[in-house]
């Protein structure tokens, strides 16, 4: 395990509600693996603070004044690759939660989520993975579903040999995105598989830039779309 793992995570809180930052900035003090770092209460000083601290995590509401949260999550992802964004919020219609995921989101909660769940999703995004909640997921898996028969030709089905997954990817490859797709840790695919969780980390990479995803969470999406159309 590396320094950085053994550092508590940092995170920034974005929340234009005061009573809410500092409620969850006070659940992260309680956890002993995480600190918040930074508190904002509009996307314009979320985007600042985060360009100064250059936290883990940033903690993102949608809704917020002088610049919204998919705004504010797409400038950091840009500036920031390396930081992940998690969206924590109350807005779940569907335009909003396809704009996040699409702005670099790395994880989308509602706010009715639990402690736990909420601090164990702060944890999958150190270890590199993503989390929604399954409505959430649904959304975003209709939306793109939307999107293909919108710009897919009418009878594409005839067009292209009958696939589970995308062409391009090895059988073991196969697995680990169905394995993703199914929401599953890199640590429980490794188990599944009878492999390293360092060579599932490395087949996630190869997968990613082959399927040109940008986040895990984009690449569950494109595989449950790819799904859907069969």
């Amino acid at each position: 395990m590396t320094s950085t793992e053994h550092s508590p995570i940092r995170v920034v809180i974005a929340e234009d509600q005061a009573l809410v930052r500092r409620g969850t900035a006070l659940l992260l003090s309680m956890a002993s693996d995480m600190e918040c770092v930074g508190q904002a209460g509009d996307g314009e000083e979320a985007v600042k603070l985060t360009l100064l601290l250059r936290p883990d995590v940033v903690l993102m509401d949608l809704h917020m004044p002088i610049k919204g949260g998919v705004a504010a999550t797409r400038e950091i992802t840009l500036a920031l690759p390396q930081i992940h964004v998690l969206v924590l919020t109350t807005l779940d219609d569907d335009e909003t939660v396809f704009e996040a995921v699409r702005a670099g989101a790395h994880a989308y909660l509602l706010k009715d989520a639990s402690e736990d769940e909420l601090l164990e999703a702060i944890r999958a995004l150190r270890r590199g993975e993503s989390r929604l909640t399954p409505q959430i997921a649904r959304k975003v898996m209709d939306q793109f579903a939307r999107l293909a028969r919108s710009t897919d030709p009418a009878n594409s089905s005839a067009a292209a040999p009958n696939k589970s997954m995308p062409e391009g990817l090895s059988e073991k490859e196969e697995r680990v995105l169905s394995l993703i797709t199914e929401g599953s840790s890199n640590r429980q695919i490794a188990q599944a598989m009878c492999l390293a969780e360092g060579t599932i980390k490395n087949y996630v990479s190869r997968i990613m830039e082959k399927l040109h995803a940008n986040t895990r969470t984009e690449l569950a999406v494109m595989a449950s779309r790819q799904r859907r159309r069969l």
